[in-house]
């Protein structure tokens, strides 16, 4: 089926959560209030309903292909990126120095949400390109932003991230990429690189690579590691494009899904050694990395929404359409659509309250990470960056994690139809698998999640947190309705709950990792649950003061209906949560190796 935007509940974040007004106020968001992001996501609707959404089966059916080191991508994918770039997506939240539009990470969000549904293995080569852009905005000299930035944030160029060999996986110490230098400040790169995302393809006409590599000499680990770019055509002095590079895409992968998306394996050095630039200093290369890696694993808890949407939206379609048996309270006189059956519904608001949850919840992260860059007092930009390093990891690991359950539920929804291709269910299910692995599996989130976000600092940081949520509880009792006492009854057992393992984590990390560790996921989903289900809280409270002034009634009263289901239904899991991360983690490493 076709996908529609769901431009309403967007805007709603971006209005009421984020306050998109009070982000207009940062210098160099002035012209981006309310109106702006309106007009900006109404054509980003536009665009991705009527050129990208049609290709989406297309490419599941019709994949990337290699031939001889060639990658040609699926029929219709080049000419809708070349629509891409000539629109100026690439460039949307890019600083205009380097032609882009300096809008907020809040709007670009939103944007990069509907790219994924619409389809996600082509919305994976600007999520990286994103990723590079900031990586050299960050830490590349002023020859490397003049000679590729422009290019990159014009979309006329395509950027990649170069981490994982064949031996290394996750661990990034086991890098044996070697980079040698040159008399001229150049470096030549040798080495294998896989999994490389649009490592390889013909959408556009040069393709950045951020390598990561040793420098001879350099020291064992990860602080032997430099980071260089790597262009497959050489760039000259005048900005044309010179020789093709000594990086060659062996072969690609064939995959479970985002099968139009080419995961290249490159190999660099073969004849003679890739030319390479140092990027900022060498032995630094692993600190600029996460710079990409952070934006890319937000990136990806964005496109786990993403799918989870237009699953959802399917599934709504289908149950409309699809007549099946008399209700149980026989409310039709014969049989009816299967949207009037308890279960049926029940599977459709999980399904809609973990994406509208998610979704709100990546919506604050955002507009975090714009106060960190742009408001204009420090404390206020202190405090908006550790929220927002706190969130990323529940964005990437909780919004990926619902994702899996969200598509199985739309297959399920389907019946027996969904697990037929035809009907498109199945394409989302397996596009959501990758999005639990890449840039960093869900287990490495919550690893993240432990020691650098919770214990580094005591967990002062997610009790800081804690007490917000403890603040919208008491406007939640004190709005006094029915709904809005019942969810603030469920939000506060969920954050002490939340508190608890905070403590758990933060006073043993260091006497008992083992125990620490074996709920490091449960930590993590306990968490996304929480802050998930506080966006949606702080959502009802909202919705009730518009309805008291007849704005779109409708609307509000579903956000309401969504709120509550989310606490009755998802919260309550977080107790359970709890006593499983605190006082079930022995059992975790409690049998013999020998017995499994």
């Amino acid at each position: 089926m076709s996908y529609v935007a769901p431009l309403k509940d967007m805007l709603f974040n971006l209005k009421y959560l984020a306050d998109i007004e009070q982000i207009a106020q940062f210098p160099g968001f002035e012209d981006a209030g309310f109106e702006t992001a309106q007009a900006v996501l109404e054509e980003a609707a536009k665009f991705n309903e009527g050129v990208l959404g049609p290709l989406n089966w297309e490419g599941d059916k019709n994949p990337s292909s290699w031939k001889d080191g060639v990658v040609t991508a699926t029929p219709g994918f080049k000419e809708a990126f070349r629509q891409f770039a000539e629109g100026g997506w690439q460039g949307l939240q890019h600083p205009v120095d380097f032609g882009g539009q300096g809008l907020p990470k809040t709007i670009g969000a939103a944007c990069g949400e509907m790219q994924n549904s619409a389809n996600m293995s082509f919305a994976l080569c600007p999520l990286l390109t994103d990723g590079a852009i900031e990586a050299l905005l960050t830490a590349g000299s002023d020859e490397l932003k003049a000679t590729y930035l422009e290019n990159l944030v014009s979309g006329k160029w395509t950027g990649t991230m170069n981490l994982t060999e064949p031996q290394a996986g996750s661990d990034l110490a086991a890098v044996r990429s070697r980079a040698e230098p040159l008399l001229d400040g150049s470096y030549k790169v040798f080495g294998t690189k896989v999994f490389i995302t649009w490592g390889e393809h013909d959408m556009a006409e040069n393709i950045v690579h951020l390598v990561l590599a040793r420098v001879t000499g350099a020291p064992e680990g990860v602080k032997g590691i430099s980071l260089f770019v790597v262009p497959k055509f050489l760039v000259n002095n005048d900005g044309s494009l010179g020789a093709r590079n000594d990086v060659q895409c062996v072969s690609i992968e064939h995959k479970m899904g985002i099968k139009a998306s080419p995961t290249a394996v490159l190999q660099f050095g073969d004849h003679g050694g890739a030319l390479g630039y140092l990027v900022g200093q060498e032995n630094r290369g692993l600190e600029y990395m996460f710079i990409m890696m952070n934006a890319a694993r937000y990136g990806v808890g964005v496109q786990g929404i993403a799918v989870a949407e237009r699953s959802y939206q399917q599934a709504v379609s289908f149950a409309k359409d699809r007549v099946q048996s008399r209700p149980v309270d026989a409310s039709a006189p014969a049989n009816a659509t299967i949207i009037y059956h308890p279960d049926v519904k029940r599977m459709l608001m999980t399904m809609r309250a973990y994406t509208e949850g998610c979704r709100a919840m990546a919506t604050v992260a955002a507009a975090a990470f714009d106060a960190a860059h742009h408001h204009p007092d420090a404390a206020t930009r202190k405090q908006n960056q550790a929220f927002y390093e706190f969130m990323v990891p529940l964005v990437k690991g909780y919004s990926t994690e619902m994702s899996l359950e969200v598509t199985s539920l739309g297959v399920q929804v389907h019946g027996g139809m969904g697990y037929i291709e035809e009907t498109g269910a199945a394409q989302y299910y397996r596009d959501a698998k990758i999005l639990t692995i890449y840039e960093g599996t869900t287990a490495i989130q919550a690893n993240d999640l432990v020691g650098r976000k919770t214990a580094r600092d005591g967990g002062q940081t997610a009790k800081g947190i804690a007490a917000q949520i403890e603040a919208t509880e008491v406007l939640l009792l004190k709005s006094g309705s029915a709904d809005a006492v019942a969810v603030a009854q469920r939000l506060k057992a969920a954050r002490l709950a939340f508190v608890d393992v905070v403590e758990f984590v933060a006073s043993n990390t260091k006497t008992r990792p083992q125990d620490v560790f074996a709920g490091s996921v449960p930590y993590l989903m306990l968490a996304g649950n929480l802050m998930a289900g506080w966006q949606l809280a702080r959502a009802l409270l909202l919705a009730q003061d518009e309805i008291a002034h007849g704005v779109d009634v409708s609307f509000m009263q579903a956000k309401i209906i969504t709120a509550r289901f989310y606490a009755d239904h998802l919260l309550t899991k977080a107790p359970g949560m709890r006593d499983a991360i605190v006082e079930g983690c022995q059992s975790v490493t409690a049998l013999a190796l020998e017995a499994f």
